[in-house]
């Protein structure tokens, strides 16, 4: 057992550990039905659905899926935006017994065969505009039935009948499917009447819930094996560190997408846990977003930075109020500090950093949102987490400020990776779950990021933290968005480079950057190079993908030394 000293820091309404209470996932949402089945569930695009029309909609779908030979245990694709049928399927899955593959709509062919091949998925519900994508690669993997459904399909008169159109003008096609044989309509699913429920053994600590697969940024995607208890343990941490938020009553918005393990807890599951209203968009449009809280009131926004940043810089920001939001829990990647300010100042809200991985369910460690907080920390371990700093490649605890490696332990760690017994025995050392990133803790329990340790530059036999240098940036008044990263250098083995996107209606030359950083930087650290772009690479849930933009030098440096 470690020092728990982190727990001398925690706001008194939340409890040091949780009971955790033996249920399936999905019992949440038969529990929101039986205590409030008129309560609204959802509402998309206009369409709301109460607990009632989800708990009957998510049976019929389990229902459905057992006559198509889904058994306990067997994988089901889901592969569609935030919609309801996405939270239908989700739930439905599971009270069929079924696991969970959360598939993104943007992946390729490749990407799609491979993950379908490694899951062993034996059905697959896809958005029509995919359904060609997806038949392509049928033929090497093990999917049995493809379960076809439309963004109209869940949008009110008379949007649902002016959607076709802008799709079909969007992707220049359109997709029709029959109901038979092996392809299956999502409509035609829910106009049959069979609600039964479906009684099975259930196992609270092996019981696999969700194969999330990780983003794959280095090397193929592993599917991340969490369980039932992972989930509820997640979940139910995530509502006491909340502990201003009241059953029934609040609203949250859900644009962080499903098919990420981050937007799937703090809303798919929370939401419906705390049996309140989930505000679905398909996709991040800050025009969208900022209509929509200004009509629906949302009370949480779990976002990332480049969602807040989007809204911040939006030229319309001043039209929409936004004085419902009470907080948001940023995740995915570091939060600068001029955002944080700003958009507290604008909503009136909190908006403090979290931190965790796919395979930790995933938060770990957040800040208190109503109490003390420290800018640039990830905050405090969660109720029933224990959290160290490792010297790195070693199971050694290092003392209070040193540099090491991040290492947890609790509830909501994964189980492993599927069919990867060998990489599983890796990530864990004496029990700890290793994260890959680099930190520190201080004596009150704060814990801080200094790095990925894929991401650390070494230049000239120093170390160099690429967060570091981008909060830097971050606080330049031209600078929207920023990623630094380290790029071949044949001095120096490596050297800094600035990846940065201006601010509407701003500008600055490398030499201006170049004088600011020395200001605020060691000269070691200070970026040799800048590029500017109109947009940088990123996952669906606005992170920044550094790997590529790395790939993308020695590709260049490659193409120079063959000319």
């Amino acid at each position: 057992m470690t020092e728990k000293v982190w727990l001398a820091s925690y706001p008194k309404e939340v409890p040091h550990s949780i009971e955790l209470p033996e249920i399936p996932v999905h019992q949440f949402l038969t529990q929101a039905f039986e205590s409030m089945p008129n309560k609204v569930a959802i509402h998309f695009m206009g369409r709301e659905l109460t607990y009632k029309e989800l708990y009957e909609s998510a049976l019929k779908f389990a229902n459905y899926l057992r006559s198509l030979g889904v058994e306990k245990g067997d994988r089901v694709a889901i592969m569609l935006p935030n919609c309801p049928q996405a939270v239908i399927a989700y739930y439905g899955t599971m009270y069929a017994g079924g696991v969970v593959v959360q598939t993104n709509p943007l992946y390729t062919e490749r990407e799609l065969q491979y993950q379908m091949a490694d899951s062993g998925a034996k059905v697959i519900l896809v958005m029509d505009i995919l359904y060609p994508r997806a038949m392509k690669i049928l033929h090497e993997t093990k999917i049995e039935n493809v379960i076809v459904s439309g963004i109209k399909d869940y949008l009110p008169f008379p949007k649902n009948l002016v959607y076709p159109f802008i799709q079909k003008k969007q992707y220049g096609f359109s997709v029709k499917v029959e109901h038979s044989g092996t392809n299956h309509l999502f409509t035609e699913i829910m106009k049959m009447a069979k609600m039964d429920k479906i009684e099975q053994d259930f196992d609270f600590e092996n019981d696999l819930a969700l194969l999330q697969y990780t983003g794959g940024t280095t090397g193929y995607p592993k599917g991340v094996m969490l369980t039932h208890k992972n989930l509820i343990a997640n979940t139910l941490m995530c509502d006491a560190w909340m502990y201003k938020c009241k059953k029934g009553e609040e609203t949250i918005l859900g644009i962080l997408p499903f098919f990420h393990v981050y937007g799937m807890t703090t809303v798919l599951i929370l939401s419906v846990m705390q049996q309140g209203k989930m505000v679905l968009l398909p996709k991040f449009d800050a025009e969208q977003a900022l209509k929509t809280i200004d009509k629906q009131k949302p009370t949480l926004f779990p976002g990332a930075p480049t969602m807040y940043i989007g809204l911040l810089n939006h030229p319309d920001l001043a039209k929409y109020d936004l004085s419902s939001i009470k907080a948001c829990l940023s995740g995915s990647a570091a939060l600068p500090l001029e955002v944080q300010e700003k958009f507290e100042e604008l909503t009136g809200g909190r908006l403090v950093e979290g931190y965790g991985l796919t395979e930790t369910s995933p938060v770990t460690h957040a800040n208190p949102i109503w109490d003390h907080r420290i800018n640039g920390s990830i905050g405090l371990p969660w109720p029933n987490t224990e959290a160290v700093i490792l010297r790195s490649g070693e199971s050694e605890v290092l003392p209070v400020g040193e540099i090491g490696e991040i290492a947890v332990k609790g509830p909501q760690v994964m189980k492993g990776y599927w069919n990867r017994p060998e990489e599983t025995a890796m990530t864990f050392a004496d029990g700890w779950f290793l994260t890959g990133d680099l930190g520190y803790m201080d004596e009150k329990g704060y814990f801080y990021v200094v790095d990925r340790k894929k991401d650390m530059i070494i230049a000239g036999g120093f170390n160099i933290y690429p967060r570091e240098v981008e909060e830097v940036l971050y606080e330049h008044e031209a600078v929207q968005e920023c990623i630094v990263a380290g790029i071949p250098d044949p001095y120096r083995g490596e050297t800094v480079k600035a990846y940065i996107v201006l601010k509407e209606g701003k500008s600055v030359t490398d030499k201006e950057l170049n004088e600011y950083c020395r200001k605020n930087l060691a000269a070691y650290k200070v970026p040799r190079f800048y590029e500017f772009r109109q947009e940088l690479p990123k996952t669906a849930v606005g992170k920044i993908l550094r790997r590529t933009l790395i790939e993308e030098e020695k590709q260049k440096m490659a193409q120079q030394e063959a000319n």
